[in-house]
């Protein structure tokens, strides 16, 4: 029969609860990031409604997207290419990506380091939120960041035109470094679930 845990003196609990308490002051930087999310669903939409608009011809609404891709050409672009569109997708796809990785950061995050949202019974509850932690959410992210990446690289293969050789070299490298960390946090995540057993 094992013994009941001797509770420290009122006094000296109040540290504990106190500390224990704090992780409450994390929640305006989730709600912030939700501010964020709809910035993005904001932007998303505005674009979104340039496409549609400069596919029926729209020149502002053309010039517009082609400012906010970057992309420059020796011709005048009168009306949207298969590279502009291309651009403008692969720009639409980076904000979704973005967006799920705010939801990991906000929901994981939360569930982790906050309070438990008690999503059990919920029809909705991401199949990940089930066993989510601090070494799960950390993957997850690293996995998350290295499809952005790719995106962005392949960006900027598609708008190589525009870009400097060296800017070329260095983006891919930046992703190789992405590839390269998020393997050894994999890496190190299994060895530490495959050690953590053998020490019972």
């Amino acid at each position: 029969m094992s013994t009941p845990k001797k509770q420290p003196p009122s006094s000296l609990q109040f540290l504990p609860n106190m500390i224990f308490a704090s992780r409450w002051l994390q929640l305006p930087l989730y709600l912030g990031l939700i501010v964020a999310q709809g910035v993005y669903v904001f932007n998303f939409l505005k674009e979104l409604l340039h496409l549609v608009e400069a596919a029926f011809g729209n020149q502002a609404a053309l010039q517009s997207l082609i400012g906010s891709i970057g992309y420059k050409s020796d011709i005048t672009v009168a009306s949207l290419n298969e590279t502009v569109i291309m651009l403008v997708v692969l720009g639409l796809i980076d904000v979704v990506m973005i967006s799920n990785l705010l939801i990991m950061v906000i929901v994981g995050g939360y569930e982790t380091f906050v309070s438990r949202m008690n999503l059990d019974e919920h029809p909705d509850q991401p199949e990940w939120l089930s066993h989510v932690n601090a070494s799960v959410l950390k993957v997850k992210l690293a996995t998350a960041i290295i499809g952005i990446s790719s995106i962005h690289l392949l960006k900027t293969f598609i708008n190589a035109a525009n870009y400097s050789e060296q800017m070329l070299m260095w983006q891919t490298l930046i992703h190789i470094t992405f590839l390269l960390s998020a393997v050894a946090i994999a890496f190190t995540d299994k060895l530490m679930s495959h050690s953590a057993p053998a020490k019972h």
